[in-house]
């Protein structure tokens, strides 16, 4: 055993090794590169995850102080670049990268927070045509939202003012830059909402870079816009720009410029267009009144104006031939059903059973005056009585003969 080997306890050890790292001013500021690994988030706010490559890992920390600055989300699989600085844990004899910032490999982190915000909301209907509320036509109270200071506001109001001065405009001043502005932002939707006599929000601000505009990329303004119940312009930017909050608001304007002029209509075309209806009205009196003019004049044209006397002559005359018509019909009529009757008396008479007994028939009858139709009813002795053609008799039968069918067929 050699005598000569530094006798080190295991805590020396590690506080030997950790104070080496951190007077060696390469391991105070590193970028490492690799891929996300078991990424953690813990109650406390910190992230705890693995840097790892083809052949080796790295475990990482960092801190919440550093972790709340993040502008996207970290995900396993995704390549980045870790900021920081490797110090040695000194309770367990593990170095660790302590991490101050994650940049994406290949694409910025706002880039990259704006395209997983825009899927997160994508996902939970945020952008639905269905839910966008259309612009009042005619608003006759308007909300800004914007920066009191920026050249945005003024262009706005010159062009409201210009284009429809009915319209009352409530500048609401927010800050559109910085950690407070999607805050105030958003706060300044809700309280527009509270108010019963707003018809349009317009909200937005004018051109700067992708960190400028950040403030109308963040969730909780999206959200605002949402769940507005006042139809909400998005105008952020110029015309090239594009920030969640032109995805989720029921109209994006290219500009804020553009925003003044989609949100009301032009002085100048809506008195273009009365000035066409009045127009239209008046072409239409005139032919109306055109035609009422014809119909009077004809009508001052007939005889019933012109000579009411012959008019009613005229009327009465026809009114005796309608008279001798109906009389002649009734006449024609009474006479058919005259007709008619009398044929129908003459057939009836034809099968009176008086005609019969004119031919010299008799018809026998019993007691109660039911006719007698065969002998078998008959017998010695019985009364019946005799109908003939001028009279009756009362007969007593004293003796019954019965006849064949055939017999009967043969007198006949």
């Amino acid at each position: 055993m050699r005598t000569d080997a530094l006798t080190l306890t295991v805590s020396e050890l590690n506080a030997l090794v950790r104070d080496r790292l951190e007077s060696d001013l390469r391991f105070a500021s590193l970028c490492v590169l690799g891929e996300l690994s078991n990424y953690k988030i813990y109650p406390s706010g910190h992230h705890y995850f693995t840097l790892k490559d083809q052949e080796s890992s790295l475990r990482c920390v960092m801190f919440r102080s550093s972790a709340v600055k993040l502008r996207f989300r970290p995900e396993n699989g995704m390549q980045v670049c870790a900021l920081g600085s490797l110090r040695v844990y000194h309770r367990d004899g593990a170095y660790q990268l302590y991490c101050s910032g994650l940049i994406p490999e290949g694409i910025g982190d706002l880039q990259l927070a704006f395209e997983q915000l825009k899927q997160k909301l994508l996902k939970e209907g945020l952008f639905d045509s269905g839910h966008k509320k259309p612009l009042p036509a005619f608003p006759a109270r308007i909300a800004l939202i914007t920066s009191p200071a920026g050249a945005a506001v003024h262009d706005m109001i010159r062009i409201l003012g210009r284009r429809w001065p009915l319209a009352e405009v409530l500048v609401v001043p927010v800050r559109v830059q910085g950690a407070e502005a999607p805050g105030e932002i958003a706060e300044a939707i809700r309280r527009v909402n509270a108010m019963e006599t707003i018809d349009l929000i317009i909200t937005g601000r004018g051109g700067g870079s992708l960190e400028d505009l950040w403030a109308f990329n963040d969730e909780q303004v999206a959200r605002a816009v949402y769940a507005s119940r006042i139809p909400v312009i998005s105008a952020v930017g110029h015309e090239p720009d594009v920030t969640i909050c032109d995805f989720v608001a029921d109209r994006r304007a290219a500009t804020p410029s553009n925003a003044a002029e989609i949100a009301v209509p032009d002085r100048e075309e809506i008195a273009d267009a009365l000035n066409g209806l009045g127009l239209r009205l008046r072409q239409g009196m005139d032919r109306v009144l055109r035609e009422k003019r014809r119909r009077l004049e004809l009508s001052a044209s007939r005889t019933v104006l012109r000579d009411a006397a012959a008019f009613t002559e005229l009327r009465r005359l026809e009114l005796d031939r309608l008279g001798e018509r109906l009389s002649s019909a009734g006449v024609r009529q009474l006479t058919g059903k005259r007709n008619r009757l009398t044929g129908a008396a003459a057939s009836l008479d034809a099968l009176s059973p008086l005609k019969v007994l004119a031919r010299g028939y008799a018809i026998a009858s019993d007691r109660e005056g039911s006719p007698i139709c065969s002998v078998r009813r008959l017998q010695p002795g019985d009364r019946i009585s005799l109908r003939l053609r001028d009279g009756s008799a009362e007969c007593t039968v004293e003796k019954r003969e019965e006849q064949s069918l055939g017999t009967q067929k043969a007198l006949l």
